[in-house]
């Protein structure tokens, strides 16, 4: 799965390496390039996704973290 992902996302990259000469030539190319990156980005957000430790993240939500207040700054 996660090879599957980098390959897709290099092939994202030939495909914005090809359309960024063009994009100023026709609003097509304009559009099918900003979909591209579009792509690419969903690709590496879920690429991002398998590398987490997902029981790490649960732990971590379970034991909830001070927030410092801007007003704590002015009690001292």
């Amino acid at each position: 799965m996660k090879k599957e992902l980098i390959k897709a996302i290099e092939r994202k990259e030939i495909q914005l390496e090809k359309l960024a000469s063009k994009i100023d030539k026709s609003y097509i190319c304009s559009q099918l390039y900003n979909k591209v990156v579009i792509e690419k980005a969903i690709l590496k957000k879920e690429l991002d996704d398998l590398s987490k430790n997902k029981f790490a993240d649960k732990i971590i939500r379970l034991f909830p973290h001070k927030k410092t207040l801007i007003c704590d700054y002015f009690n001292e």
